[in-house]
């Protein structure tokens, strides 16, 4: 039997179909309206209802080399195409660019791109991280099961980067540099710095000792809170900002007084 032309009829076609989402030579028959999409992204997208289409329900798809409807399965029953170089049947996935370094997550219960080798998956963050975050972030449970912040997609299963902040808090990246751009330097959720800003911080040092408060503010202390390092203390009013004595962040926030027990 000569294998180099089933190798050449699987390769068929590799790359030249598929859509914005991925490149595959197959549609998908959505199980829950009986249309035909060319990935569950497209389905989600066109949708009057917005209802979303679960990846583990597709029954049928319909190979776009020889237009044959037929069950799930990476090479086509009549043509004998691959209908996806990479096919991974707990998703129903198809994706001829095999260059994503595409694999499937257990624990995540879908597949995910770049390797992965250059991932592990954290139980309590509940998602799959690079490998340079192991033992290194902040864990917060199923911090990627929830929407950006910023833009409101949700995050667990999203084509975009995301990004995990100090705090443990996760959004995109490019909502993040978004931020970033418009001088936003706090989590949107927490409010603790997103990243270092000694450099700011010593800024104020300097326009608080140049800026002089009138005689009767000068002694004035108020209690803060201190959204980097939590410390509630007693810090000296001032119209720059105050500054935690225990972290030297002036991310903080005026607050009531303690009650003293009676």
């Amino acid at each position: 039997m000569d294998t180099s032309v089933d190798d050449s009829r699987l390769e068929y076609g590799k790359m030249g179909y598929g859509c914005e989402h991925y490149r595959r030579r197959c549609r998908i028959r959505a199980p829950c309206c009986n249309e035909i999409f060319s990935c569950r992204h497209c389905h989600n997208e066109s949708t009057k209802d917005r209802h979303e289409l679960c990846r583990q329900d597709v029954k049928t798809v319909i190979c776009l080399v020889c237009d044959t409807e037929q069950p799930v399965a990476q090479v086509c029953l009549n043509c004998g195409v691959n209908m996806g170089e990479y096919f991974c049947k707990l998703c129903k996935f198809y994706d001829d660019d095999i260059e994503k370094g595409l694999y499937h997550c257990d624990d995540c219960g879908i597949c995910r791109v770049g390797g992965k080798e250059n991932f592990f998956h954290c139980k309590k963050c509940g998602s799959c991280y690079s490998v340079h975050l192991r033992n290194k972030h902040s864990c917060v449970e199923n911090s990627m099961k929830h929407h950006c912040p910023i833009c409101f997609e949700y995050l667990f299963d999203s084509l975009r980067e995301t990004r995990v902040l100090k705090c443990g808090h996760t959004m995109h990246s490019e909502c993040h540099d978004d931020m970033i751009e418009h001088e936003q330097y706090t989590c949107p959720i927490c409010s603790k710095s997103v990243i270092d800003l000694s450099r700011l911080w010593r800024k104020y040092d300097e326009e608080i000792e140049a800026t002089l408060m009138p005689e009767d503010y000068r002694e004035r202390k108020v209690w803060i809170l201190c959204n980097d390092c939590n410390d509630t203390p007693e810090a000296f009013f001032h119209v720059v900002g105050h500054k935690c004595l225990h972290c030297q962040s002036y991310n903080t926030r005026l607050i009531s007084p303690p009650i003293l027990p009676q």
